[in-house]
């Protein structure tokens, strides 16, 4: 048995370039510069058989994703799709606004943590999606659960913050478990998705130098990115994300790793955007990727 995955998005919320900045990098993005292509939000399509297929994460993009992507095209007359069912990695807006895409009487199964079902459960918009079509299945971190026929996948807590919309006055780290990563085996292939990390403690570490193919947050190059392109007012930590660079950034932490590495959840103000800059050229020698929209990677 193998995995077949497509990278459906690999930018961050808001997409590449976003709609209303003019960032040095979205700004090389709106003048046609080759060096850069449009990214859409990060979602990931996985399949042991090409015929049946596991969404992880909906992206507001997600009814464009589905027409780039002709895996996830109808097949059979009438109503039918590919896609079986959905996990969530959290409640982020980019991470679920895309569910209400799927709200056309598909049946589908929506896996996410107890925690991550309540945040969605809160919002009334989502019960467009029917309980008799889309059940919604809490999934206990660490214990282990078939997505799909031939796909085993396992959740595992990341250090993160609850989302957004929902901060107010709660501390950054994810107390209630809504933030987690999700290792998916099929035969031997193990791959493993983490679009958002504040850090990689040792139980993180251990599990990426496990898999063969690795796809990690890499929301932004610098802490302080968004202070210094004047884009935004918190460091990468503050929101959830570790840096790539840095003394305690990606590339220093995650040196055991010795399967295929990506970068994925790419924020529009991140220079490994662009190809052939200094950022870009130091995470290829690294041993890291960038992933794009469209990547298909197969295990």
């Amino acid at each position: 048995m193998s995995l077949i995955a497509v990278v459906l998005g690999s930018a961050a919320g808001g997409g590449f370039p976003q709609w209303n900045c003019c960032c040095p990098v979205c700004r090389l993005a709106w003048a046609g510069d080759p060096r850069v292509k449009p990214r859409t939000q990060a979602s990931l399509a996985v399949s042991a058989d090409g015929k049946q297929w596991l969404l992880i994460n909906a992206s507001p993009d997600l009814r464009a994703q589905i027409s780039a992507t002709p895996a996830l095209h109808p097949k059979a007359d009438r109503r039918a799709s590919p896609i079986a069912a959905v996990i969530l990695t959290g409640a982020e807006i980019d991470q679920t606004a895309g569910l209400l895409t799927l709200r056309e009487r598909q049946p589908l199964r929506l896996l996410a943590t107890a925690a991550t079902h309540g945040f969605v459960a809160g919002n009334p918009m989502f019960s467009a999606l029917q309980a008799n079509l889309v059940p919604r299945l809490a999934v206990v971190p660490g214990e282990r659960f078939a997505p799909l026929p031939g796909i085993e996948a396992e959740l595992f807590a990341v250090p993160g913050k609850v989302p957004l919309y929902l901060e107010g006055d709660r501390p950054n780290e994810d107390e209630a478990g809504v933030n987690v990563g999700v290792e998916l085996r099929a035969g031997r292939a193990r791959l493993v998705y983490i679009p958002g990390a504040a850090a990689a403690p040792a139980t993180v570490q251990d599990r990426l130098a496990r898999a063969d193919v690795v796809l990690f947050d890499g929301t932004l190059y610098r802490d302080d990115e968004m202070i210094l392109t004047g884009t935004g007012e918190k460091t990468g930590r503050r929101m959830g994300h570790m840096p790539i660079d840095g003394p305690d950034g990606t590339l220093a932490t995650l040196t055991r790793l010795s399967g295929r590495r990506l970068f994925i959840h790419i924020n529009n103000t991140n220079p490994v955007l662009i190809e052939g800059s200094l950022e870009r050229a130091r995470v290829a020698a690294a041993g890291w990727e960038v992933a794009e929209d469209g990547m298909e990677i197969a295990l």
